[in-house]
């Protein structure tokens, strides 16, 4: 019988994937984090929610290791993000030791909400933006 963590997973993933980034995607001021697939290597953007801290951008991934974007990043770290509708290039950095509880506090509200009530498995995840 699958645990609880792995039921919300799959439900929350499904429906991200198939309802919620679609449209979100499509929003102009969206901030959108963009991988490159490890297997097709083509452009994966993902809706996310985080903030511009200086010349990085900070994020928390609700499922860690096991989100498409973090296995991404993992295989290939540079990426672009859209902040405001700008594009920007840099290297994703993922920080197990940092607490992404704590950093969630630091984050949009409503975003960092969503992530500690639906995320089982939390992973910060750093962007050092190009200059």
């Amino acid at each position: 019988m699958p645990r609880p963590a792995d039921l919300r997973f799959r439900a929350t993933t499904a429906f991200q994937r198939r309802i919620v980034n679609p449209v979100l995607r499509r929003l102009p001021l969206q901030t959108l984090l963009e991988t490159t697939g490890r297997v097709s290597g083509l452009p994966r953007p993902t809706p996310v929610g985080g903030r511009r801290v200086g010349d990085a951008f900070w994020l928390v991934s609700e499922f860690g290791g096991r989100s498409q974007y973090v296995r991404n990043i993992a295989a290939d770290p540079r990426v672009r993000v859209r902040i405001r509708g700008r594009w920007h290039t840099g290297t994703a950095r993922l920080l197990p030791d940092d607490d992404p509880v704590a950093r969630l506090r630091t984050l949009p509200r409503l975003n960092s909400a969503a992530v500690r009530s639906l995320g089982t498995n939390l992973l910060t995840v750093r962007v050092d933006l190009d200059r």
